[in-house]
């Protein structure tokens, strides 16, 4: 269990970042300075900047909580059951959960901020090398494996895909729940099954 300073830092970090989102979303990331985000908190620019290298990095705690609990259920699917299969069973279970609003209106900034957009790749690419050690220990292989390393981009671009897809299709609906984003995942896995067929 983390040491309750890193939670306090943790807490701090999703505070900023849902601010920088607030005030990203009101007056545009180019209108936006990292002063008004601190003072937005209730830091100093100094602690904001200890914190993030810019104020577009500001989100990246938002950007990385999905995936984070992608990963952790991922780290829960059981050997004897394939992929479509478990994810059809957490949303039948009740267990994937339902997506704050300002996660998906940052996930929505991503595809118009080119500087938002390289933000989200990076958490994305911070995820692969986790994705490819479990598909590894899952096979037994390496995570240097080409085969592991491909399933692992796979997956990931399937996560990217259906978090871009969900946002975009339920822009207008802050009540979307868990169900609505399973939907999305497990078309953009299946698609992903199908592998090539060009």
């Amino acid at each position: 269990m983390p040491s309750l300073a890193e939670r306090r830092k943790a807490a701090l970090r999703f505070e900023i970042a849902a601010e920088a989102v607030r005030l990203f979303a009101a007056q545009g990331v180019t209108g936006t300075t990292g002063e008004q985000i601190a003072r937005a908190v209730g830091i100093s620019s100094r602690t904001l900047w200890r914190h993030f290298p810019t104020k577009e990095s500001c989100v990246l705690p938002l950007l990385s909580a999905g995936l984070d609990v992608a990963v952790d259920r991922l780290r829960h699917w059981p050997v004897e059951e394939d992929l479509l299969d478990f994810v059809a069973d957490s949303f039948r279970s009740g267990e994937l959960p339902a997506v704050a609003p300002v996660i998906l209106d940052l996930i929505r900034m991503t595809t118009t901020d080119p500087a938002l957009r390289a933000v989200w790749l990076q958490a994305h690419d911070d995820a692969l090398p986790v994705l490819a050690q479990l598909l590894a220990e899952r096979s037994g292989s390496s995570a240097d494996d080409l085969r592991i390393r491909v399933h692992a981009a796979t997956l990931n671009g399937a996560l990217r895909a259906a978090s871009e897809d969900f946002a975009r299709r339920f822009a207008d609906d802050p009540d979307a729940a868990g169900s609505e984003i399973a939907t999305c995942l497990l078309a953009a896995l299946r698609a992903a099954s199908e592998g090539l067929p060009y």
